[in-house]
């Protein structure tokens, strides 16, 4: 398996994690809403990057940075939209750099926030939805046993036109306890 790891954003890493996005934001903007460009300010990551480590504590989100072997940011990974009782379910989210690409990253980290969804943070199940062209993202979950559930129509307005999306599931296959 790929040597990757996975670890909570902090503003420690503001200034490496805005180069990463920096480099990477034509490539991103292809597959994902367009950010602002406050978001590309370092102050306002800063200001970003301390709000998610208070969502964090409060279970609202859980959003990492992935490092490759180099310790680079290689890319992120998030669990987001997160409900708990009753659905005990989170979204799941990633992106790697585009030079970064087709080397396994995202497999590897797609499993490594799997394992801690399901065995640290308890969930019963994660969901995906992804661009129905972005076959990379789709082939990644399906790797790490994700099930196409269904195609969402007109599920997110982006450049002028409503845009489907594929939607994937995965549910723990381990009992959880509940708090």
């Amino acid at each position: 398996m790929t040597n990757i790891m996975i670890e909570p954003i902090q503003t420690e890493v503001a200034e490496e994690l805005l180069a990463f996005e920096l480099e990477n934001r034509a490539f991103f903007e292809k597959v994902i809403m367009p950010r602002p460009d406050e978001y590309y300010q370092l102050d306002h990551l800063k200001s970003l990057i301390h709000s998610y480590e208070e969502e964090q504590k409060q279970d609202l989100c859980y959003m990492y940075i992935i490092r490759n072997e180099q310790r680079e940011i290689i890319g992120r990974i998030n669990l987001f939209s997160i409900i708990r009782a009753p659905l005990h379910k989170a979204e799941i989210g990633y992106r790697i750099g585009e030079k970064h690409n087709g080397k396994g990253y995202a497999t590897a980290a797609v499993s490594q926030v799997i394992h801690e969804a399901f065995h640290t943070l308890h969930f019963h199940r994660l969901e995906a939805d992804t661009d129905p062209h972005n076959i990379g993202s789709q082939i990644v979950l399906i790797k790490n046993g994700f099930q196409f559930v269904g195609r969402t129509p007109q599920h997110y307005y982006k450049d002028g036109q409503w845009i489907d999306s594929v939607h994937l599931s995965l549910v723990n296959p381990h009992e959880i306890s509940l708090p």
